[in-house]
């Protein structure tokens, strides 16, 4: 048993000089204006959530959040496109990511034409009136391979029940040509419906993974992974894992915005339930290219994992998810 033991602590331990790959399951390639204007900042970890009193302006909880960090040493976006994208490429050619970005297809194809360390995803909600992406051009998208994964979708922040009749021809185009669903099932930023208006209908009951069940019991050959693992829904994650076994989550925004003690005793609660073997690493890098270094360290740091373990999270579980070819993750490790 000792000698099987060194193997595994052998396989997971990189030898000098060699950076072993990682796969990046949430990656966001979006105008660097997304979350307001540039430059606009993120806690790594926030130690206390910020503050808002109704007394306030409408808008001034928002303005707040991105401008005033309740932290000592804030990450700051950068402030232009140009810049956000160079980062942050060099970001995963110095841990040698590979990432599934997630964006407009012009973004994400733009990144592309960049690094070849890009796994195009489309980022994805219920379309608004007028819009004109259709579960038919979504299919068009994957057989040209211009669209791996399917998501972030983010319905949730929207208000809509994954089940909706709406997303269903989008749901059936992905199980019949096995293309990977990644949906947010779990936090926003705090205060979200304060955040814009178009969010007035996020909840907070919506972080039940539980509301997968059904999407999950209609499309069994679904690829699902639920982002941000549903937190703080521990037990009910915990629950759907088990009864779906198909089911997997990334650790996403968890993993760098969340106090390290409680990242650790929700990861810790997912692996000693048994379900190590389903959990992803996602950077949720959204205009902090930093956040991609610090994400990857939580985990490298992890105290109650093995270093097996570590490497599951970080690029194992992700490549067997993925179905990554013997090729591509030779590929991978080449570099």
């Amino acid at each position: 048993m000792r000698a099987i033991a060194l193997i595994f602590l052998l396989a997971a331990t990189p030898l000098a000089g060699q950076q072993l790959p990682i796969l990046d399951m949430h990656l966001h390639a979006e105008p660097i204006g997304s979350y307001g204007p540039p430059p606009v900042a993120i806690c790594a970890p926030y130690v206390t959530w910020p503050m808002y009193d109704p007394a306030e302006p409408e808008g001034a909880y928002a303005m707040r959040f991105v401008k005033e960090p309740p932290c000592e040493k804030p990450l700051w976006s950068p402030v232009t496109d140009e810049a956000f994208r160079k980062e942050t490429l060099a970001a995963l050619e110095k841990r040698n990511v590979w990432a599934v970005a997630s964006g407009s297809l012009d973004i994400v194809k733009r990144w592309r034409e960049e690094s070849n360390r890009i796994i195009p995803a489309l980022g994805f909600s219920i379309p608004e009136e007028g819009q004109t992406l259709t579960a038919d051009a979504v299919r068009e998208l994957i057989k040209t391979k211009q669209v791996a994964v399917f998501g972030e979708v983010t319905n949730q922040y929207f208000g809509i029940a994954p089940d909706d009749p709406r997303f269903e021809p989008y749901l059936a185009v992905l199980e019949e040509l096995d293309v990977p669903l990644a949906i947010h099932v779990g936090p926003g930023p705090p205060g979200s419906p304060l955040i814009a208006p178009v969010f007035r209908n996020y909840t907070a009951a919506a972080h039940d993974p539980r509301t997968l069940e059904p999407l999950l019991r209609k499309h069994p050959r679904l690829r699902v992974y639920a982002m941000h693992a549903g937190w703080p829904m521990i037990d009910e994650m915990i629950a759907m894992l088990y009864v779906y076994p198909q089911l997997y989550v990334d650790v996403a925004i968890l993993a760098y915005a969340y106090p390290p003690a409680e990242f650790y005793r929700y990861l810790d609660r997912l692996v000693t339930a048994g379900f190590g073997k389903r959990i992803m690493y996602g950077s949720d890098q959204m205009v902090w290219p930093q956040a991609i270094e610090i994400s990857i360290r939580r985990i490298e740091e992890a105290p109650n994992l093995t270093p097996q373990q570590k490497r599951d999270i970080l690029y194992n579980n992700a490549a067997r998810f993925l179905r990554l070819s013997k090729d591509e993750i030779a590929r991978h490790h080449a570099k």
